[in-house]
């Protein structure tokens, strides 16, 4: 059976063991961390995913959670330093193995991801 999915096109970098994008376990596979993207290599292409919100990561916010990460001062965007998700309908940012979602002048803790060896 053929499964709907979201095909990156014009997707002209080539994810691999060297390419310099760190994994993340996602679903039973390996998703590469791309530019804010979660890139799964499918069939000859390359899939867009998006980590669900859910029980194991949550979309909530999360006001009393510290962050341990980073100083209080950090702003997360796009030149932070963190690897960027697509979680739900927004984005997050990977922090020690952690979603880390800006919110209202603090971090939510949006659930643990795990990092895997590309």
């Amino acid at each position: 059976m053929k499964t709907n999915h979201t095909i990156h096109d014009r997707h002209d970098h080539q994810h691999g063991p060297d390419c310099g994008h760190k994994t993340i376990e996602h679903d039973g596979h390996k998703d590469y961390l791309h530019d804010g993207h979660l890139h799964h290599l499918h069939e000859g292409h390359v899939d867009e995913h998006v980590l669900a919100a859910g029980k194991t990561n949550p979309a909530g916010c999360t006001p009393p959670h510290t962050c341990t990460g980073h100083d209080a001062s950090h702003t997360h965007g796009g030149t932070c330093g963190h690897d960027a998700v697509s979680h739900g309908d927004h984005v997050d940012y990977v922090v020690n193995e952690h979603l880390h979602h800006p919110h209202d002048k603090h971090c939510d803790d949006h659930g643990a991801v795990r990092l895997a060896r590309s």
